[in-house]
This record gives C-alpha cells, structure tokens and sequence, in this order.
C-alpha cells in the first residue's frame, strides 16, 4: 500500500533498510547468541541522526512542531523501527527504548530540563530508559514500592526496578518513585536520574528468551540522592507522566512486532520459492500460497492501523489510548501468528538455528508482553469504548 509518507519518511524508511541489511542483518545471530550490547550499530543510528527524528528542533531534534503541539515525530519513529526490526528485533529495540524515556522529557519537562537533557539524547550521545516496573508492580503500576523522600534541595530514593530495557547502558533514566504513600496512585512522581548517581547501581541482567541483543536489567536505589531540579513536572504527576508516555510508545513497540512480522514474512516467502518437494518449489503449492496471503494481509493491515495511530499523535491528537492499544495488541498478536506460520513453512529447517527464522518467533512473543499485556490492552480499549458510548 502507498501510504503517502512526505520526502522525510521516505529518507528514514530507505535509510534505516539500508543499515538494517548491510549492518543489522549480518551480525544479528552474534549479537544473539553474545547478548552483547550493540554499540557500535547504536554508533551508526548516531551518526545517521535517527535519534533526533523524534525531538524537537530546538532541543536538537529533526522535528518541526507544529504550533500549539509539544511532540511529533511518532510516524518518523515508528518507520525507523519497524525497518530495523525486519533485521533484528532485539537490536532495535535498544534504540527505540531510548524514545521511551525522551518522551516523558519531551511531554512534561521544563525549559531548563530539556536543555539540559535532550541535545544528548537527540544525538545518540547517551540513550535513556524508562524505569517503572518492579517485582511485585507488572500489570499493576500503581503497586510500585520505589520511594522518593523529599530532604531539602533534594529526593532519597530507595527501591528496585526490574526488566528495564537499556538498564545499566543507558545513561539517562526516567524513574516512577512514590512521593506520597497515602495517595495511591496519585502519590507517585516522575524523576530524571543520571547513570553514576551515587546510591544508583545495578542489579541482575536478565537471562531472556528472545531480543538476546538487548539489555534487560534491574535498577537498584539505595539513599539515591536526586537534585529537586530532577523532578518531573510536580509531584503526584507520576502516572500521568506514565500513562501520556505510554500512549505514544505503544505504537513504537507495535512497530517493532511489524518489522519483526514483515521479516520472517520476507524469508518465508523467499524459502518458499528455493524449496523444491514434489519436484516443485513449495510456493506453488496451495496450502503454503494461502498461508503467504494470511500472513500478508495481517501484516499490512498491522502497518496501516500502526501508522494511522501514529499520524494522530503527530496531528496533537491527545487521547490515543485506545488506538495506541489497538495498534499494539493487534500488531504483537500478528508477529506472533505470523513468526509461527513462517516456521512452518521452513519445516524442520524452521526449528534449527542454522536458519535465522526461530530467532523471530522468540523475539516477536515479548512484543505481546511488555509495555502492558495484551490483557491489559484489551481492557484499556474496552474501557475507553465504554467511555465514548456514554457521550
């Protein structure tokens, strides 16, 4: 489908295939079976200024905003995504977490704030991540038990996160901290934490089924002293902060289950074409023929929800949450489906890692997970549904 992108889009979606062939693609299974962070690609998205394709101009961004609005460049993220995701979903996901935590800055941050913080983050100088879960606050957010305790010019914060994306890589950190017990949800509060804060470590790295490439780690908060200058927007904003955040990620993370979904389509289609059985290749047999045009037909119908989603973010569109949810539910569930179906037609090949195509079934199954569950989608949308029918 032509989706009319502008002479931008296009320059970001030729840009990120080209490295996601010639630079991702080849080094994916090593950067698989390693579980090494991948610098040196994250150099290379630096240095083709990707990072700055979601930041505004004048914090040394690519993005022109519109008057009125404080974030664009959804659509821009997305395209880059879901191209490197074709090559490598672990790898691409290292740079679009980095957005997740920009975002909040972008949306609730002061002047002095993204000046400080954002011309780092646009030019892939440092990446950022978002520090909300913990183990006992999944689904749950509100039962975080990360405490931030105001002494003077500054926080104390003692708790741990877990499962954080660019956890120990990432230089800049988003941390949901309870300043206000008593309040429930409306007692947490966002907070800007620097990597080398004292009382900031790190704990365990993740041992993970797929997107081997990235990094999943907890952070650890013992007395963390925190500036008050690093608070986000005021206190008791912290699931605000969250769930505006959240809103305009979750089409990020449905992008990279698309590319992840348009990958294993792309090598299923061409094995499809080299297999010979029967004296014939197997893509002139029609039960594979059928499975191909099932597995097309979600796959562009994930892009063309992902991208409308994300158009209405760049419009300033402010409540996406149902759409946001719709985008990431649908599109997760396809790369599911669709990673399994390609297996299936690679055979017993499908099951060996001599052949890359495993690797994006086990990187598609945490696209259905994190950023909230496909459970937790499903009753946002339900929720918001209820919402629009009592107007």
């Amino acid at each position: 489908m032509d989706y009319l992108l502008t002479d931008e889009q296009k320059m970001i979606q030729e840009l990120t295939r080209k490295i996601a062939r010639d630079k991702i693609q080849p080094v994916a299974a090593k950067y698989d079976e390693s579980q090494e962070f991948p610098w040196e690609i994250m150099k290379i998205l630096a240095q083709s200024d990707l990072f700055a394709i979601y930041v505004p101009q004048e914090y040394g961004g690519t993005v022109q905003l519109p008057e009125g609005q404080s974030i664009s460049g959804a659509l821009n993220l997305c395209i880059a995504t879901e191209e490197l995701s074709r090559a490598c979903g672990g790898i691409a996901v290292c740079y679009a977490a980095s957005a997740l935590g920009v975002f909040p800055i972008v949306l609730f941050g002061s002047e002095e704030q993204k000046k400080k913080y954002l011309p780092d983050l646009a030019s892939g100088k440092k990446l950022s991540a978002f520090g909300l879960t913990e183990p006992e606050a999944g689904s749950d957010a509100s039962a975080i038990k990360t405490t931030a305790r105001k002494d003077g010019d500054y926080y104390i914060l003692n708790g741990t996160k877990h499962f954080i994306t660019n956890g120990g890589e990432a230089q800049t950190y988003i941390i949901i901290a309870m300043t206000d017990k008593t309040k429930g949800a409306r007692g947490a509060s966002a907070f800007i934490v620097e990597k080398g804060t004292p009382g900031f470590t790190f704990g365990k790295k993740e041992e993970k089924l797929g997107i081997r490439a990235s990094v999943t780690r907890e952070l650890v908060f013992s007395d963390c002293k925190v500036p008050k200058a690093n608070l986000l927007s005021k206190e008791g904003m912290g699931f605000i902060v969250t769930m505006k955040t959240l809103d305009i990620s979750r089409p990020g993370v449905a992008a990279q289950a698309l590319g992840i979904a348009q990958g294993a389509l792309d090598l299923a289609l061409n094995y499809s074409k080299e297999r010979q059985q029967f004296g014939r290749s197997i893509a002139s047999f029609q039960g594979i023929q059928w499975m191909l045009a099932d597995m097309a037909t979600s796959v562009e119908a994930a892009r063309a929800l992902i991208y409308a989603t994300a158009r209405m973010v760049d419009a300033g569109k402010t409540n996406v949450a149902k759409e946001s949810a719709m985008a990431k539910l649908f599109a997760s569930d396809v790369a599911m489906k669709v990673t399994t179906d390609a297996i299936q037609i690679f055979g017993g090949y499908g099951y060996m890692k001599d052949y890359p195509i495993e690797k994006y079934m086990r990187d598609a199954k945490i696209t259905q997970i994190y950023e909230g569950t496909n459970q937790i989608q499903r009753n946002i949308i339900a929720l918001q549904l209820i919402k629009e029918s009592i107007k």
